[in-house]
């Protein structure tokens, strides 16, 4: 079967986890860069890495990459690649995005009108018309352009993949479900320890969790833009993908997922998106502010995205949550804290109060166009299972 170079783009600083989940999927590795996975693999890929990827935003399809410091060599080049593997007559093809850094080339709206402009020339001489109708399934295009170097690649994905599909309903500052699924898959949280994310807002973190140990693929209940394009994948391999993952969801996991907030509507959202995800019976939502924060367990996991800004409205209000995050710390030792915030006294105040932790790694994440840190705070590891069950 061919060979086809796939491009898996994520938020910076999650490239690493990204590249994991590709290779469990089984493909090759052929480039990791700032910001995006580059793999390879045939054309089942690309329905399956679409169905199965928890972190990515999206698939591309790449169709090429060359170096343009004019207009007119990025004409050229996109006039002389095989437009015709790809679209057929009636395709409906544009450039939704494009994009350039520290590049010769800047106008995102000029790259856009030369690459369709080339593209139409070439199509013309392929399938002998002047005229495309544009009335059948739609090939959209991504252009990046980062020092002069052009990348081309067709949206196989569409609407972004951290859009499962379960969250119809949001509270203020969200983190997104790809990022929730990264800060997850970078600790080292399993299925048979307690969860816990004490400003859960509308379930996102509690419910990736919650999918993530039944082996749910984040993907299987929404569509695709390549979906719709025949003349490359068979819909049979559609359907193959959907199957594989029905056949790997754990039916009968025994979870321990808990969700706190301290406003009900929150909870609300966050209870009838996890019944839309599939995973309410997995999660306990409750309503709790953080300094009443206790747990039987002796061990146990933190993993929140706390306020910083958007959710407080004054210095002192911010500064009280992580001391009070901090004084939670102090109280529970043993348990691991993984905290996503963009608050740049978070550390200060945690200290403030009383946490003797230091925290073990700071990993710089772009949070959209913000920059967050995720601090994480490891407690110690438990016995093994025996001790651990005697012991709780």
């Amino acid at each position: 079967m061919e060979k086809y170079e796939m491009i898996a783009p994520c938020h910076f600083g999650m490239e690493a986890v990204l590249k994991r989940e590709i290779t469990d999927l089984g493909y090759d590795i052929t480039e990791v860069d700032n910001g995006k996975v580059t793999f390879a693999g045939d054309i089942t890929a690309i329905a399956r890495s679409n169905i199965f990827l928890r972190t990515t935003e999206r698939i591309l399809l790449k169709a090429a990459c060359f170096r343009a410091e004019t207009f007119d060599e990025l004409f050229e080049n996109i006039k002389a690649l095989p437009w015709e593997r790809y679209i057929p007559k009636d395709g409906k093809f544009w450039v939704a995005k494009a994009n350039s850094v520290s590049s010769k080339l800047f106008s995102p709206s000029d790259i856009q009108k030369i690459v369709k402009k080339a593209m139409v020339e070439r199509m013309k001489q392929t399938y002998h018309t002047d005229w495309f109708e544009e009335t059948g399934e739609s090939y959209p295009l991504r252009i990046s352009i980062i020092k002069d170097i052009v990348t081309v690649g067709l949206d196989t994905t569409g609407e972004s993949l951290h859009k499962r599909g379960y969250r119809k309903f949001t509270a203020p500052a969200p983190v997104s479900e790809t990022l929730a699924a990264a800060i997850l898959l970078l600790s080292p949280w399993k299925k048979d320890r307690v969860l816990v994310d004490p400003f859960c807002g509308s379930g996102t973190i509690p419910i990736e969790a919650a999918m993530l140990a039944r082996n749910i693929a984040p993907g299987m209940e929404r569509e695709f833009t390549a979906e719709g394009w025949n003349n490359l994948i068979p819909r049979k391999i559609w359907y193959d993908a959907v199957t594989e993952a029905n056949d790997l969801i754990i039916q009968d996991a025994q979870l321990t997922i808990q969700g706190y907030d301290i406003s009900e509507e929150a909870l609300k959202m966050a209870r009838a998106n996890s019944q839309l995800a599939g995973v309410e019976k997995e999660i306990h939502f409750q309503q709790r502010d953080i300094r009443d924060f206790s747990s039987p367990k002796k061990y146990g996991f933190v993993i929140s995205n706390p306020p910083y800004g958007e959710r407080l409205s004054t210095k002192e209000e911010m500064w009280n949550l992580y001391r009070n995050i901090g004084q939670v710390m102090e109280e529970n030792e043993t348990w691991s804290f993984f905290l996503l915030s963009g608050y740049e006294d978070a550390v200060k105040a945690i200290g403030a109060g009383g946490s003797r932790k230091k925290a073990t790694k700071n990993r710089k994440i772009y949070n959209g166009m913000m920059k967050t840190y995720l601090y994480q705070y490891m407690g110690q590891k438990p016995p093994y299972r025996k001790e651990r069950k005697e012991d709780e």
